[in-house]
């Protein structure tokens, strides 16, 4: 029986199907909202992730995910990852709308701060904790084109800082990594052309992720880890 929870937002994705995995293989309970119900319902298995449907740019659907991610007594939450996110292209600052801007925020900073708002009170109770967020590379070295990625994956970096220092004396450490471009399918169909052996395996990073919420980091909290692969 899992002794620990782990609250992983975009856990079906192709970063998160891998962190999923890692967790579940180190005996963790997971807890993974999705925005849309399954389309094929299968026997999830004893040590399969716990689904639900959740809006994580919602705050009831936030706070729910977080309940139900702490509703184990036997598996505290100790953990919450977010993987969150998503990537546009919509030229440079002057060319670029106002809602599609905007919406680069919705997408990956309000889910980060609406899941790891909803979940402090629950790793404070348990005693303490870590919450692992998502940036990217872009957030310090930026390039033409994303300027609303940009700052928004440079706000998560910004948010995570502020929980490690408002929280740090409860117990709760938070780290961010900084992925460069992940080697998933939606990124080899998007950029056939690339050289993807240069980009970073979904497993690695999976695997900087659980040591960032396990014991063996507990001295490490505000860091900003880079996981670029060769790229």
């Amino acid at each position: 029986m899992a002794d620990r929870s782990v609250l992983i937002t975009g856990g079906t994705g192709g970063l998160g199907a891998a962190v999923s995995a890692v967790f579940v293989e180190a005996g963790w309970r997971v807890v993974a909202p999705q925005r849309q119900p399954p389309t094929v319902t299968t026997d999830p298995g004893a040590n399969a992730p716990v689904r639900l449907v959740a809006d994580l740019t919602d705050p009831t659907d936030a706070a729910r995910a977080a309940e139900v991610a702490a509703g184990d007594p036997e598996a505290p939450l100790r953990a919450v990852i977010n993987l969150v996110g998503g990537y546009a292209s919509s030229g440079l600052v002057h060319e670029t709308p106002v809602d599609e801007f905007d919406r680069m925020l919705t997408l990956n900073l309000r889910p980060t701060h609406l899941v790891t708002r909803a979940a402090l009170p629950h790793l404070v109770a348990a005693g303490g904790g870590a919450v692992v967020c998502v940036a990217a590379r872009a957030a310090l070295n930026p390039f033409p084109g994303v300027a609303g990625y940009v700052t928004a994956k440079a706000a998560v970096l910004a948010f995570a800082s502020a929980v490690a220092v408002e929280y740090k004396a409860t117990g709760i450490r938070c780290n961010t990594v900084l992925p460069s471009v992940v080697d998933t399918p939606a990124n080899r169909a998007a950029m056939p052309d690339a050289d993807h052996s240069r980009w970073v395996d979904p497993a690695e990073i999976a695997a900087v992720i659980r040591f960032l919420a396990s014991d063996e980091s507990a001295p490490t909290s505000g860091a900003a880890v880079p996981v670029y692969g060769r790229a």
